[in-house]
C-alpha cells in the first residue's frame, strides 16, 4: 500500500477489531462466516481510505517531525 492512511480511518479499523475481539473473547468456537465478516469490514474501511489518498505525493501534507 502506498501513501498515508488517515489516522481516523486507522482508529476506526482498530475500534472495529477491538469490538470483534471483545465479542469473540469468551467463545471456544468462531464460525468462518463471523471471522470473514469481521475481516471484510476491516478491509472495506482500509480500502476506502486508500482510495482517498492522493496519488501525487506533492499533495500530501508535510509529515510530522519526529524527535
Amino acid at each position: 500500500m502506498t501513501g498515508l492512511i488517515e489516522f481516523e480511518t486507522v482508529a476506526e479499523a482498530l475500534a472495529l477489531i477491538d469490538k470483534g475481539l471483545g465479542d469473540l473473547q469468551n467463545r471456544n468456537l468462531v464460525t468462518t462466516d463471523e471471522m470473514s465478516d469481521l475481516l471484510l469490514d476491516v478491509r472495506m474501511i482500509l480500502a476506502a481510505a486508500e482510495q482517498s489518498v492522493p496519488s501525487d505525493a506533492s499533495q500530501l501534507e508535510e509529515p510530522l517531525a519526529t524527535s
